[in-house]
C-alpha cells in the first residue's frame, strides 16, 4: 500500500439531518464491526444514516438504525439491514462519552461513514439538540449568506 492509499479517505454517506437538528460539539472517529457482506454492500455506498444513533451498553458503544442494504450476492450470508452494530473505540473514551450522555443530555450521532486507508470508519459527533428558533436563525443566516454570494456574483 504507497503513502497516498493509506492516508486516503472515501466517504460513502453522510447525516446532513445531523447538522440541521443538532449542534455538534466534538467529533469522534470510531471503527465499525461488520459482518463479511456488509463489507461489500458498504463499499457500494448502500447505506444510510438518516435515523441511526449511537447508545453506549455493557461499556460497548452500539449504533442503532444504521441501514446497510442487503449484498446483491450475498444470498444466506446477508444480515438485518438495521441490526445493531458495535463500534470500536478505547475504553477511555468510551467512558468519557458516556459520562457527557449522562450527565449535560448530549447525544451521540454518526456524522458520516468512510473509507479510510482500507477500513470502514465512523465519524461521531457530541451533539445537544437544536430548539426551533436555532433553526429559524441557522436557516436565516444561510439565506443571508447565499444572497450576498448571488450580489457578489452578479457585479463581478
Amino acid at each position: 500500500m504507497s503513502y497516498l492509499e493509506k492516508d486516503s479517505i472515501k466517504v460513502l454517506a453522510r447525516n446532513r439531518e445531523a447538522y440541521h437538528e443538532y449542534f455538534v460539539e466534538e467529533e469522534f472517529e470510531a471503527g465499525i464491526e461488520l459482518k463479511g457482506t456488509e463489507v461489500k454492500s458498504v463499499r457500494q455506498g448502500t447505506l444510510n444514516l438518516k435515523d441511526a444513533w449511537c447508545g453506549i451498553k455493557n461499556g460497548e458503544m452500539i449504533v442503532n438504525q444504521m441501514h446497510i442494504s442487503p449484498y446483491d450476492h450475498g444470498n444466506i450470508f446477508n444480515c438485518d439491514p438495521r441490526r445493531p452494530r458495535r463500534l470500536l473505540m478505547h475504553k477511555r473514551e468510551i467512558m468519557r462519552l458516556y459520562g457527557k450522555v449522562k450527565q449535560d443530555g448530549f447525544s451521540l450521532i454518526p456524522l458520516s461513514v468512510y473509507l479510510k486507508g482500507g477500513r470502514v470508519k465512523v465519524k461521531l459527533g457530541l451533539c445537544k439538540g437544536k430548539k426551533l428558533h436555532d433553526k429559524r436563525q441557522a436557516e436565516a443566516e444561510r439565506d443571508a449568506k447565499r444572497q450576498i454570494e448571488r450580489a457578489m456574483k452578479e457585479r463581478y
